[in-house]
């Protein structure tokens, strides 16, 4: 997908107060209303892939999110009940317990990515959107232009840490693009406090994870490949340093060993994992609807490569270094990105990260 560009409860008092208050009461009831988006927070103006400014007067009332990264985001920040629509519905147990009841009555809109024409028809006020650049997700499929979100009266923004890593100038270490998407979206939807909140427990948890690797030099950490097995097994596509994955990897005390690669992900052949040898190998599958699913996806993932003869022989392989983690909880920013970094964390690093 191109990157294109990134009303409430106020919105509505301010309409009902100028409607009743009568002859000379209009001017009144607009400035009550524009103190109240004030104190509120509001008018907000966010960023695309590319710079360009989208401004909120007040926030969204109807949002449709493009897979199940944005939808739980929404659902940290307690605005979950704005959205109407998702692609790539959750599976079964792939949100926290505590939004599963909610998440289960959001509308799929897609099983995959959502088609231009119910995203254009689904009343939306807001299109939140994970991908853009993500090209190993599969087709995009034909995607909305500016013109026709506009004309459908719907804003477009963007989680910048995931949709744009392609675009980004520099290596991906710390978690600060995925906390920003935090606390963007925050100010979008009116829950800046909460947004607030759940970036300060994320950096708690990753510094406390620093703390406890400090005195691990950088040569001395383990090399770490993240397997997409849903990205094919004929040609691996490598996590490149761009990719969100790339700053949880190091975060967790690890090496990406495709970190040398500028970008988010790139297609590289086995000859290049088996040169790299990975002392460990996350198999990322993506979620299958339900625990046993996944485990059966794992356990593939890894027979792949036991029996597969290019890599076969490789130290992780051998030794049975796998890391059996989600690909959406890796490679997809979030709230619970910091998790991820302190699980990997405690594999790699079981004496010091417990």
């Amino acid at each position: 997908m191109r990157p294109r560009a990134w009303c409430g409860v106020l919105a509505a008092v301010a309409l009902s107060a100028t409607a009743c208050g009568g002859g000379g009461g209009g001017k009144k009831a607009d400035d009550a209303g524009e103190a109240a988006g004030a104190r509120s927070g509001f008018p907000v103006s966010v960023a695309d892939c590319m710079g360009a400014k989208t401004s909120f007067d007040a926030a969204p009332r109807r949002i449709v999110t493009s897979n199940a990264a944005g939808l739980e985001l929404l659902m940290w920040l307690g605005a979950g009940d704005k959205v109407v629509g998702t692609g790539f519905p959750p599976g079964k147990g792939a949100l926290p317990q505590q939004y599963t009841e909610q998440a289960a009555k959001v509308p799929a809109l897609g099983k995959t990515v959502i088609p231009k024409e119910k995203l254009l028809g689904s009343g939306a006020d807001l299109y939140v959107d994970s991908f853009s650049s993500m090209k190993n997700m599969g087709k995009m499929g034909d995607a909305p232009t500016a013109e026709e979100f506009k004309a459908a009266g719907i804003k477009h923004v963007f989680l910048k840490s995931t949709a744009c890593a392609s675009m980004s100038k520099a290596a991906r270490t710390d978690l600060s693009g995925v906390e920003a998407d935090v606390e963007e979206l925050g100010k979008v939807t009116g829950t800046s406090a909460r947004a607030a909140e759940l970036v300060a427990g994320m950096r708690k948890k990753t510094a406390e994870v620093g703390a406890a690797l400090k005195d691990v030099p950088a040569d001395k950490r383990p090399t770490y490949f993240l397997f997409d097995y849903d990205a094919g097994t004929k040609q691996p596509m490598a996590v490149c340093n761009r990719q969100v994955a790339n700053a949880v990897i190091t975060l967790a005390g690890g090496r990406n060993v495709f970190a040398d690669c500028d970008g988010d992900f790139k297609p590289v052949g086995w000859e290049d994992v088996v040169a790299k040898n990975p002392d460990w190998i996350q198999l990322a599958v993506r979620n299958r609807g339900s625990q046993e699913a996944n485990d059966k996806a794992f356990e593939e993932a890894a027979e792949f490569l036991r029996t597969f003869p290019a890599t076969a022989e490789l130290k992780a392989v051998k030794e049975g270094h796998f890391l059996r983690i989600g690909s959406e909880r890796t490679t997809i920013g979030g709230v619970r990105s910091a998790d991820t970094v302190r699980e990997i964390a405690h594999v790699l690093h079981p004496d010091r990260v417990k």
